[in-house]
């Protein structure tokens, strides 16, 4: 059930005071209902007035409000008293046997509730004022129309931001996959050492004469991208150990590993924390936690309390 703002009451209760005032009775309300009940919404002030906001009947046959709402219009009784249909009705109780009521209506023809004055005697008054209490009514049904867009107007500004939200999320798997790709080109360049076995000594003298001048030229382009310099460094580091015959054990050892692990524990062995493996490669430090705990399993550490990079000094010679 929609929500009344305060501001919006404080106006309508403005209204019913000035009805009660107007037509002289001692109840002026704005009911609204939620089948099965139908509660006092708005009350106007004055000692005499029964009704208090909260006050909640049960809808039926007994209930002047029901009986606007089945009639869908006016419904006025000058004595219940004398009135076979209205003999025994509720509001009796009070002491009210005189009513006048109009439904009031959301735009898209919902029922809201009922407005109504009550009395404890035929009012000749409210009588006369009946197309005054109908001009209030549309004045209500009016602030019902605008929460309505109101409404409206928030659930489209969430929907379009669920829709931006998703589109963003999309945008980021994106530019995750696209690292992942780029991650994964930089490790291709960063693990030459894999096709060791088939490297001779003329390969080497080639990578010597051929690949390190311009390793430098390089450099001078990644300028002040640590993580572009980070990989120029381990690509320097590679082809030495290439050229240097150095890299047989390590390049071995890292056979059974991911690329990602291969790239993760190359940066261990040249003694980067976890921190700084995580922002090299644009990934979260629980990421980079369960390459290094893949890693020393497969590198059959786990449980033996040998630390990785020694085991991958040891094996680099």
């Amino acid at each position: 059930m929609q929500e009344i703002p305060p501001q919006t009451l404080a106006n309508w209760q403005r209204i019913v005071d000035l009805i009660a005032r107007l037509a002289d009775v001692p109840a002026s309300l704005v009911m609204r209902s939620d089948p099965p009940h139908h509660s006092v919404h708005v009350s106007s002030a004055g000692g005499d007035n029964p009704y208090v906001p909260g006050l909640r009947f049960t809808l039926g046959p007994r209930l002047y409000c029901h009986g606007v709402m089945s009639r869908d219009g006016e419904l006025v009784v000058e004595d219940a008293h004398q009135d076979p249909d209205w003999h025994d009705n509720d509001d009796l109780e009070h002491g009210m046997s005189f009513y006048i009521g109009y439904p009031l209506k959301w735009p898209d023809g919902r029922v809201f509730g009922t407005i109504c004055v009550l009395d404890r005697r035929r009012n000749r008054r409210a009588l006369m004022f009946r197309e005054g209490l109908r001009e209030f009514a549309r004045v209500i049904e009016a602030d019902l129309a605008l929460l309505s867009e109101m409404a409206g107007r928030k659930a489209l500004e969430r929907d379009l931001q669920s829709a931006l939200d998703e589109m963003e999320q999309r945008v980021a798997d994106r530019t995750r996959d696209m690292e992942e790709a780029n991650t994964a080109l930089r490790v291709l360049l960063a693990n030459l050492e894999a096709a060791r076995a088939e490297h001779d000594k003329g390969v080497a003298q080639q990578i010597k004469g051929l690949v390190m001048p311009h390793l430098g030229k390089l450099r001078a382009r990644v300028g002040t991208d640590e993580t572009a310099a980070l990989y120029l460094r381990l690509i320097e580091e590679n082809l030495a150990r290439l050229t240097g015959a150095q890299a047989a054990g390590l390049t071995a050892l890292m056979d059974g590993l991911t690329p990602t692990e291969r790239d993760v524990a190359q940066m261990v062995l040249r003694g980067m924390t976890t921190k700084d493996i995580a922002r090299a490669l644009s990934r979260g430090t629980s990421t980079v936690d369960f390459h290094r705990r893949n890693i020393r399993r497969k590198l059959g550490l786990g449980g033996s309390g040998r630390g990785l990079r020694a085991l991958l000094l040891d094996r680099q010679g």
